[in-house]
C-alpha cells in the first residue's frame, strides 16, 4: 500500500510541476514588451461582424448599438445577428437598426450551426469575419486594429478581451482569470513566438479560410478550441492583439461560475483526447512541434483547482510531516505564486481583490464539483445568459 501511495504522489508530483513550469515559463515571458507587426498597407478590408446569439434579449440591442459605432468606414462593415429563440418584439427592434438579422431556432442550438448557418445566408464579398459574443462590446478602434494585422497576412487573429464588470466577488475573480489567461496562453506565447490561444469571441478570421473551415465543423462545446487545433494542424499562426480591446460580462455569483466552468473543462479534456495521437504523429512526420505542444496544455487543470489543490497538499504534508514531500509540495506552490504574480495586471492589486479573495473558496468548491459531473458536458449545449447592462456605467475605452 505505501509503494502505490508513493508512486500517486511522485506522478502527481511530476504532472503538477510539468504545469507549474509551462505555466512560470509564458507568465514570466508576459513581462517583457511584445508589439504586433505595424499595417503593412492602407487597404481597408471589408468586415462582417457575426454575433450569435441565444435567447439574449436583455443584452443584443445594446450590444448591437454599440457594435455599429466603430471608427471604421461604415461601408466596409456590416453586422450580423444570429437570432436563435429570440422574442418577436426584439427581432422587430434588431431590424429598426442598421444590423442584418438572421431569425432562426435551432432544433440543438450551438455557436457552430449558428456560424455555419450565417455563412449559408451572407451573400457579401467580405475579406475578414469577426465573432462576437451577445454580450460584447468593442472598443472603438477594434476594426482598424484588425484590419491592420490582417495586412501582415495572419489568418487569424485574437483581440483582448477584458471584463465590463467588477461589481460582484465572482466578477473580480472572473475578470482576474481572464487576464491571467491572456498573459500566459496569448501575450507570453506571442512573446516567445508561439501562437495565441483562442478564446471563443473577440477574434477574427480571413473571411473564404473560416466559411470553409465552419463548414466542416460540428461541436456542441468547445468551438474555439475545434478551431485552433484545426489551424494548428495546418501549421498557422494565430496573431494576439493586446490593445484591442473587447469588452466582456464576468459572472457574478457561484452557480453561474460553476456551470461556466463545467463546459470549458468538459470541453478541454475532450480535446485533449481527441487531438493527443493525431497531433504526436504531426509532429513526428511533419515536424509540427506547437500543434503537439497545444494538446498537451488541454490536460492542464485550471488554475484554481492546481491552487486549491497545492495549498491543500502543502498544508496536510506540513501538519503530518511527510518529509521531504513538504518541501516539494511548498516549492510547487511558491512557483505556483510566481505564476500568478506574474500574470495578473497591477490594476488588480486593491483591497476589492484582497477582499474578493474570500470567494476562492466557493470557487474551487465550485470547480470540484464541475469536474465530478462535467462527464455530459459536452453533449449538451450549457448556456451562460448574460444580463448585465453596461451603460449602467461609465466605460473606459483606450
Amino acid at each position: 500500500m505505501g509503494t502505490i501511495l508513493l508512486i500517486i504522489q511522485i506522478v502527481l508530483f511530476i504532472y503538477v510541476t510539468g504545469t507549474i513550469l509551462m505555466l512560470l515559463l509564458f507568465s514570466f515571458a508576459s513581462l517583457f514588451t511584445y508589439t504586433p507587426p505595424k499595417a503593412k498597407d492602407q487597404v481597408q478590408r471589408e468586415f462582417v461582424v457575426l454575433i450569435p446569439a441565444y435567447q439574449e434579449d436583455e443584452v443584443i440591442i445594446e450590444v448591437v448599438t454599440d457594435a455599429l459605432k466603430q471608427q471604421y468606414p461604415a461601408e466596409k462593415f456590416d453586422v450580423v445577428v444570429i437570432a436563435d429563440k429570440f422574442r418577436p418584439e426584439t427581432i422587430e427592434l434588431l431590424k429598426m437598426t442598421k444590423a442584418i438579422v438572421l431569425a432562426k431556432d435551432f432544433e440543438i442550438s450551438t455557436k457552430s450551426r449558428a456560424l455555419k448557418y450565417a455563412f449559408e445566408q451572407l451573400t457579401g464579398d467580405y475579406d475578414v469575419a469577426c465573432i462576437l459574443d451577445a454580450d460584447n462590446l468593442m472598443a472603438p478602434d477594434f476594426l482598424q486594429q484588425l484590419n491592420a494585422a490582417f495586412s501582415n497576412g495572419f489568418i487569424a487573429v485574437q483581440g483582448h478581451r477584458v471584463a465590463k464588470n467588477t461589481n460582484t466577488n465572482f466578477a473580480i475573480l472572473d475578470a482576474i482569470s481572464e487576464e491571467i489567461n491572456n498573459h500566459i496562453f496569448r501575450y507570453g506565447q506571442r512573446v516567445l513566438g508561439f501562437s495565441s490561444t483562442l478564446i471563443g469571441s473577440a477574434m477574427a478570421f480571413d473571411f473564404s479560410f473560416f466559411k470553409e473551415m465552419i463548414a466542416e465543423v460540428e461541436v456542441v462545446g468547445g468551438f474555439d478550441k475545434e478551431i485552433e487545433m484545426r489551424i494548428f494542424s495546418k501549421k498557422m499562426t494565430i496573431e494576439y492583439l493586446p490593445d484591442a480591446l473587447v469588452y466582456d460580462e464576468k459572472v457574478q455569483n457561484a452557480q453561474v461560475f460553476g456551470k461556466q466552468r463545467r463546459r470549458w473543462l468538459s470541453a478541454q479534456f475532450h480535446f485533449f483526447g481527441k487531438n493527443l495521437l493525431p497531433s504526436f504523429k504531426m509532429m513526428v512526420r511533419e515536424n509540427n512541434y506547437e500543434y503537439f505542444f497545444k494538446s498537451l496544455q488541454y490536460m492542464q487543470l485550471p488554475r484554481i483547482l492546481l491552487l486549491g489543490l497545492l495549498f491543500f497538499l502543502t498544508f496536510t504534508s506540513w501538519i503530518f510531516n511527510f518529509y521531504p514531500w513538504n518541501l516539494f509540495w511548498t516549492f510547487d506552490f511558491v512557483l505556483l505564486i510566481l505564476v500568478f504574480a506574474f500574470a495578473i495586471p497591477g490594476k488588480f492589486y486593491t483591497f476589492r481583490t484582497l477582499n474578493a479573495m474570500w470567494a476562492l473558496p466557493i470557487g474551487f468548491m465550485s470547480m470540484v464539483g464541475s469536474l465530478l459531473r462535467m462527464h455530459k458536458a459536452n453533449e449538451r449545449f450549457i448556456h451562460t445568459k448574460h444580463t448585465y447592462n453596461a451603460f449602467q456605467i461609465k466605460k473606459k475605452r483606450k
